[in-house]
């Protein structure tokens, strides 16, 4: 509804996108009911049933030809693909009401450039075709005049469109305000805190801690619903051993096949065609002399390489030029040669080895790919008497006993990775399995390599708390690693708390210095003033914290190994000298603010970025302002709406 040029009710919007050639009989729309012709108006402009369902058909198949699926009229009203349209009808139906009341028109010269400069009546040669123009309007049962009404209705629509919101932009104050908060930068120092940071080792839990802890994470230990499954397969590849194939069979397929298998010496070759032999020759020798590459006559001539491409070529296939091509050891140029074209050099540029493979060393694959190819046959011809065994009472069981299909288990879990070689590989199989319930009978599926399956769904078993025995050692070390992330954050926030104690107030903190930027300490944590204050003997640290700095930062920026919530509290931080402690990922950090980087809004970079501001805000502003006018125009003019006739025509759209 917020770009009438291209959404909107406009007959040339709708022809020139090439939906003109499909008339209404190809939306498979026959006739209307409903006692009415038109879906609603607003004031003494209609908007009838045609327009709708041309403009609803419209859209289905622009959105066909984006996903390359097709669209049911189900899908489209789940994507309220309905509404979007009617809405779009409805305003531009309102401007043209506007438009009406107003007296606002435009000349007929203005609706002839229109029409001569739409692509869809242009000729072969890029100008307007008459005889185009009129079989296209004949195709959709529209007279001329009719259709240039149209045109002189849509341009009208856009002059109201255009004098509402066409001179709207961002106000400057906006777009700098943004850009100086996109382009900021920051200089943050960071430590993480690890188990050696802790002043004593992890105790270990006794029973009650870790019964406790087993309870109370109930989630963590709990075995996902299970499935367990009967069923019966049988692929290409388990009958392949069973397949007979005669040499002669073989032998066949082989010599069917030869060229993959005995192929002489090709070279890759591309050909450049001169109008005369002596510009070929001339460009020849600029090409021996060292003053051009071949390449450069390829564009001058205004042609790429892949269009002079010939491909891998024979000595053969390259006539006169066999034997010359053919002479060189090594990548080069040769000619001029006369071909059917003119005159041409040859550039050749890879030589490809012959292939010569007997009948004897391919005669292993070729049986393999036989045999799998004779299994795939044999497996459709017999799937239907399977399918009509399972139709008649046989169980699972019973098929594994009378049939080449082998007989099988498995207690299925969704999400689970499946393992190697087993059925639940098959997307077929894991799509079933989910979807199968005990009331179902089996039934012959597909899977994707030819093979077939059948399953019975036996038990489901919920989602079970794991006895505490048996998963005692997992619990204890879910235990120790949330203890330790819970003592790692109790210090992590000592540490913030000394810090900002030790700072002194009014003083500037200093980035940690070094080379490019960032730099390893290995003293003890700095302050906030930027000094390494002592270790506190209070909190008995083993070893003071590791820091490291880093310099002006985006906020688009990123630290290798160091979690984005470590870089994204560095701009969450309100002063120089603040600190605050993350907890991300699975691990503890310090992270300080040294310094405000304020964006140089004069900059190259800046005045790419505030134009790029400037142009989405403004469109975003016209957006809005179009959206306004359009609904108050729609409520000024009296919208009517017709809700009969358009559940008619959604249920005749096809």
């Amino acid at each position: 509804m917020k770009n009438l040029r291209t959404h909107g009710k406009s007959t040339i919007v709708w022809l020139l996108l090439g939906l003109m050639v499909l008339g209404l009989g190809g939306f498979g729309v026959t006739s209307f009911s409903g006692g009415s012709s038109e879906i609603g108006s607003v004031g003494e402009t209609k908007v009838t049933a045609e327009e709708y369902a041309r403009a609803l058909r419209g859209q289905m198949i622009a959105i066909q030809q984006q996903t390359g699926q097709p669209l049911t009229m189900a899908q489209a009203q789940s994507l309220g693909l309905q509404q979007s349209v009617q809405a779009q009808l409805f305003t531009a139906a309102a401007l043209e009401e506007q438009a009406r009341r107003m007296g606002v028109s435009v000349g007929d010269e203005a609706v002839r450039q229109t029409i001569l400069g739409a692509e869809a009546f242009k000729g072969p040669n890029g100008k307007f075709d008459r005889t185009a123009y009129s079989q296209a309007l004949r195709r959709e049962s529209m007279a001329e005049s009719d259709f240039e009404d149209e045109v002189r209705k849509d341009e009208a629509r856009l002059m109201i469109q255009r004098a509402v919101a066409g001179g709207v932009v961002a106000p400057q104050a906006m777009v700098d305000r943004a850009a100086a908060w996109i382009l900021e930068a920051r200089d943050l120092s960071w430590a993480e805190l690890t188990a050696e940071d802790l002043p004593a080792a992890i105790e270990e839990p006794d029973e009650k801690t870790l019964k406790a802890w087993h309870q109370a994470n109930a989630d963590r230990f709990t075995a996902p619903e299970a499935r367990k499954i009967t069923y019966v397969w049988l692929t290409p590849e388990m009958m392949s051993d069973q397949v007979k194939l005669d040499e002669a069979a073989l032998r066949a397929v082989y010599d069917e096949r030869i060229d993959e298998f005995q192929q002489p010496e090709r070279r890759l070759v591309s050909r450049l065609v001169f109008p005369s032999e002596a510009e070929a020759k001339a460009a020849k020798d600029q090409i021996d002399a060292g003053t051009q590459p071949f390449e450069a006559f390829v564009i001058q001539r205004g042609l790429t390489m892949d269009s002079i491409d010939l491909g891998e070529m024979t000595r053969q296939q390259l006539g006169a030029a066999g034997d010359a091509v053919f002479a060189l050891d090594g990548p080069g140029v040769v000619g001029p040669v006369q071909t059917d074209l003119g005159p041409a050099l040859f550039s050749m540029n890879a030589i490809l080895d012959p292939i010569n493979i007997s009948f004897d060393e391919a005669k292993p694959d070729l049986r393999q790919e036989a045999a799998i190819d004779r299994a795939q046959r044999m497996i459709d011809d017999n799937s239907a008497d399977y399918e009509d065994m399972l139709a008649g009472g046989a169980t699972l069981e019973e098929v594994a006993q009378q049939t080449p299909m082998e007989l099988g288990q498995i207690d299925w879990v969704a999400g689970e990775t499946p393992g190697p070689g087993g059925i639940d590989g098959y997307q077929a199989f894991r799509d079933r399995a989910e979807a199968v319930s005990e009331s179902d009978f089996p039934e012959i599926e597909r899977l994707d390599d030819g093979g077939i399956f059948a399953l019975r769904l036996d038990e489901v078993v919920p989602a079970t708390l794991k006895p505490f025995e048996a998963v005692r050692d997992a619990v204890a070390e879910d235990w120790r690693l949330a203890e330790t992330r819970r003592q790692l954050l109790a210090l992590a926030e000592e540490e913030k708390l000394r810090a900002s104690a030790a700072a002194e107030p009014g003083a500037e903190p200093q980035p940690l210095q070094g080379a490019g930027g960032v730099v390893q300490n290995s003293g003890p944590a700095p302050n906030a003033a930027g000094d390494n204050a002592a270790a506190d003997p209070a909190t008995q640290n083993p070893a003071p914290l590791e820091w490291t700095s880093q310099t002006g930062l985006t906020r688009d920026g990123w630290i290798d190994n160091l979690p984005r919530q470590v870089v994204a509290q560095a701009f969450a931080l309100k002063e120089p000298g603040e600190i605050e402690v993350v907890d991300a990922d699975e691990r503890v950090f310090l992270v300080r603010l040294d310094a405000v980087q304020k964006a140089d809004l004069d900059s190259e970079d800046a005045r790419g970025v505030k134009n790029a501001i400037a142009s989405r805000m403004g469109q975003s502003l016209q957006d809005d302002i179009f959206d306004y006018y359009s609904r108050a125009a729609q409520r000024q003019g009296g919208l009517q709406i017709n809700q009969q006739a358009i559940n008619a025509i959604n249920a005749q759209v096809q």
